[in-house]
């Protein structure tokens, strides 16, 4: 169990096989999607059975606000990326999360969504254990 884990909590299949783990922010356990395609996290607030932001308490709303921007800020500066996209959509996963997305001019699909776009194209390891470690030294 990951440090911080709630009890009863349990992540989603799809989001587990296609994303890593980085660390446990408080509310949430941040992830990277394993898709070198985009620097994209993942923060997953650690509470069982929500799947909508309202159904939040408004302590919790507030962390994952925090949580939120304070990723954005490291993803933003660890990249140099034009813009980040922040989106929650749970069509295909429906368990509560966020997507943060560090996007550029030049990355594939701009300005297009990143969803759908393609074949995901995994990380080498040892790139996403540099990716990986970057992130965790920004925040």
């Amino acid at each position: 169990m990951m440090r911080g884990h709630r009890r009863g909590f349990e992540l989603d299949r799809k989001l587990n096989s296609e994303s890593e783990p980085v660390l446990w922010l408080g509310l949430c356990e941040l992830r990277v999607m394993n898709d070198s395609r985009w620097p994209w996290l993942i923060l997953v607030p650690q509470r069982p059975d929500v799947e909508e932001l309202f159904e939040l308490t408004p302590l919790d709303l507030t962390m994952l606000t925090f949580e939120i921007n304070l990723v954005a800020q490291a993803l933003k500066d660890t990249t140099g990326c034009s813009k980040i996209n922040v989106a929650t959509l749970g069509n295909v996963v429906r368990q509560l999360h966020v997507h943060v997305v560090a996007r550029s001019e030049n990355d594939a699909n701009w300005p297009g969504p990143v969803w759908g776009h393609g074949l995901r194209t995994p990380y080498r390891r040892e790139d996403l254990h540099q990716f990986v470690e970057t992130v965790r030294r920004a925040l």
